[in-house]
């Protein structure tokens, strides 16, 4: 069964790679000053963003899951970093900030393993489970704030969003390390196998001596874990935090995860083709706001380009 499934990863990064070959390429040549250092640094600071949510995202996805609640879990877990990092006069120390980083983690992570406890022991499906963990989240996010958002962050503190280490962007540098976690955690271990196991069929993983309930409790809070890194990241990039940074995400991370080939119904997908999906994503948004395209008809290309995709793939696509 491994062996089969061999070539069909290695389709699926060939052709996430030469889709972004061909939008370099393309943008390249009609959009004067787009093959810049600039150009490339502005991506490495803006793509971390959606790339860690779509990650957070994926594991439900493959488990034949979804989590709605993604975003609101990565707000309210900046909310309770940003809270904490304001109540101290002055600039922070870097305990205080780790114990913010450490509370927001925690934060996602409880946030997420509720769902997963959800849906694990409820049997409700997992979209009606986070539908209901989002409309909560954003509720008791506009509570607190009063609509508002909490800003004025330490200045090491945003060192996160804005530094770079051996002149790379932290951002970016978190995102890679998000995707070689993920990579092994998926690939080569236990849990992983299990995810992929429950995806493709619940009841035999079940029959098989899977503890079903833990893997989806764990893979749930590993969600929320992720989407609270996406947090921090947001909350030191933007030096604020509210209830509705992100929201937007919400459907393009769940298309560029069935984009690079994750099966919609779980069981099949892979990491690296999202993430070279997701550049290559990053780069058709840059390129055509460089060419001076309105935002509105960038997202409105975002969904087309992702609908021919899928069209094409579809022939091919593991049934």
């Amino acid at each position: 069964m491994k062996k089969s499934r061999v070539p069909a990863d290695l389709i699926e990064i060939g052709a996430m790679f030469g889709l972004l070959v061909a939008t370099v390429s393309f943008f390249t040549v009609m959009a004067p000053g787009f093959f810049s250092p600039g150009i490339f640094t502005s991506m490495a600071y803006q793509l971390p963003e959606l790339g860690i949510l779509t990650l957070a995202m994926l594991l439900p996805i493959l488990s034949g899951g979804l989590n709605l609640a993604v975003t609101f879990t990565a707000n309210v877990a900046g909310l309770v970093a940003a809270w904490i990092l304001v109540q101290v006069t002055g600039d922070a120390s870097a305990g205080i900030i780790i114990v913010a980083i450490l509370a927001a983690l925690a934060t996602g992570a409880l946030i997420g393993a509720a769902i997963g406890a959800l849906v694990a022991y409820t049997g409700a499906h997992p979209i009606l489970v986070s539908l209901g963990f989002m409309i909560l989240l954003r509720g008791a996010g506009e509570w607190f704030t009063r609509g508002g958002d909490i800003s004025g962050m330490p200045e090491f503190f945003r060192f996160v969003g804005h530094g770079t280490l051996l002149y790379v962007p932290v951002p970016l540098i978190i995102f890679i390390a998000a995707v070689a976690l993920w990579v092994l955690v998926l690939h080569y271990t236990r849990l992983g196998f299990s995810i992929y196991m429950i995806g493709s069929n619940a009841k035999a993983a079940l029959y098989s001596g899977i503890d079903v309930a833990r893997v989806q409790i764990t893979l749930y809070a590993l969600s929320g874990l992720m989407s609270a890194v996406a947090g921090i990241v947001m909350l030191s990039r933007f030096n604020s935090v509210r209830i509705g940074h992100g929201e937007s995400y919400l459907l393009i991370m769940i298309l560029a995860c069935f984009l690079a080939g994750a099966n919609p119904f779980g069981g099949f997908g892979r990491v690296l083709p999202v993430a070279l999906g997701l550049v290559s994503l990053q780069v058709i948004s840059s390129g055509l706001n460089l060419m001076g395209v309105s935002q509105h008809f960038a997202t409105a290309t975002w969904g087309i380009f992702l609908i021919l995709v899928m069209v094409i793939r579809a022939p091919f696509q593991q049934r």
